[in-house]
């Protein structure tokens, strides 16, 4: 079977036979089919769709459902036609991989570790592999999720003995909804009003996430004021966030962010975090080359992130490895900054950053 890979337009799209197929475009495309591979708006087209043009969408239905509540236009995915599949990625609830049986794995985004009610996957094989490479440098390693869990549990437990909350923060679709699963046998445990939406969804597509309160019934019912402790769950926001900045002078709230970024150095400070942890729903560095192995195949293609480093050391072992949409060639160069990014002000840059 004859399959070609390109970029066409900034869209990334596979050719197989006289059929094509997108792969989790930005913009409309003349494809015969539109894969999406979940819900976090990086991976979905911003555009409202054109009025009388109908897409062949390929996606989970938990993908579409979350992504209409999120105000984008996704049609009904329609039935899979029997000679693709798709592969559940352990990334957030719906996400899915690409495959052509034996002749193409597309992962988007991609997670090998169970994560609560999320199970970590094992790609299949295939003679073509295209790989995000969010993570793919080796100084992002990630620590186990039963560490990570158990210092946040034993910090926690610290700042209860003391009458100090704590915000927890993740990103608002997938992260929030696992910190609220995590840490459910604590209470109080209050809601950020945009994760409470998303984890009335998460409740409706089958998982019995803790409903928790409310930031305004919490306050309602006097909870936020000092020496009064508890848990919130909240999206990221950096320590300049006004919504922050009251939480600290009303309640001496300690603030604990939760991404793979943290392993950086210097990510608590840049964010103005006073704790950060590394729990990431990507591949950390070591678990992208696994995926590699596993998939066993004839040509890497590598996208997002360090896509250009990963290629190049999945060269160095005998791969034949190409990047897509190269670092190099949009920035001029193969780095990726950490920046202060106010609190949803950009939306897809917080996904790239945070999910």
């Amino acid at each position: 079977m004859r399959i070609q890979v390109a970029i066409n337009e900034g869209v990334l799209a596979v050719q197989v036979g006289d059929k094509s197929i997108s792969l989790d475009p930005k913009r409309d495309s003349n494809s015969d089919f539109t894969f999406v591979s979940h819900a976090h708006t990086d991976h979905l087209s911003l555009r409202k769709k054109k009025r009388n043009v109908s897409r062949k969408i390929l996606a989970s239905q938990a993908t579409a459902v979350i992504a209409n509540f999120r105000g984008h236009d996704l049609e009904t995915p329609i039935d899979i036609p029997e000679e693709y599949n798709l592969v559940d990625t352990g990334h957030i609830l719906g996400s899915r991989g690409f495959l052509i049986p034996d002749e193409l794995f597309y992962t988007g985004d991609i997670s090998m570790r169970d994560r609560a009610f999320l199970k970590g996957v094992k790609p299949p094989r295939a003679k073509n592999l295209i790989v995000e490479s969010t993570f793919a440098r080796p100084e992002y390693v990630f620590p186990s999720l039963e560490k990570c869990v158990h210092e946040t549990n034993e910090l926690i437990s610290k700042m209860y003995s003391r009458g100090i909350p704590l915000i927890l923060m993740g990103y608002p679709l997938g992260k929030a909804q696992l910190l609220t699963e995590f840490f459910r046998h604590w209470d109080p445990l209050i809601v950020h009003e945009s994760v409470h939406e998303m984890n009335s969804v998460y409740r409706q597509l089958g998982i019995p996430l803790k409903e928790g309160m409310t930031f305004s019934q919490a306050k309602e019912n006097g909870m936020i004021q000092r020496g009064v402790p508890w848990i919130m769950i909240s999206p990221f926001m950096s320590r300049s966030a006004e919504f922050i900045k009251t939480m600290k002078s009303s309640c001496n709230a300690v603030t604990v962010g939760f991404t793979g970024w943290a392993t950086r150095a210097r990510f608590r400070q840049v964010m103005g975090l006073d704790y950060a942890i590394p729990v990431s729903d990507h591949c950390d560095c070591n678990e992208l080359l696994e995926i590699v192995r596993y998939c066993n195949p004839e040509k890497v293609y590598t996208i997002h992130g360090f896509a250009d480093y990963l290629a190049t050391r999945l060269r160095t072992l005998g791969y034949e490895a190409e990047p897509l949409m190269s670092q190099n060639k949009r920035k001029g160069n193969g780095s990726h900054q950490i920046r202060k990014i106010p609190h949803s002000k950009n939306q897809s840059l917080i996904d790239s950053y945070f999910s």
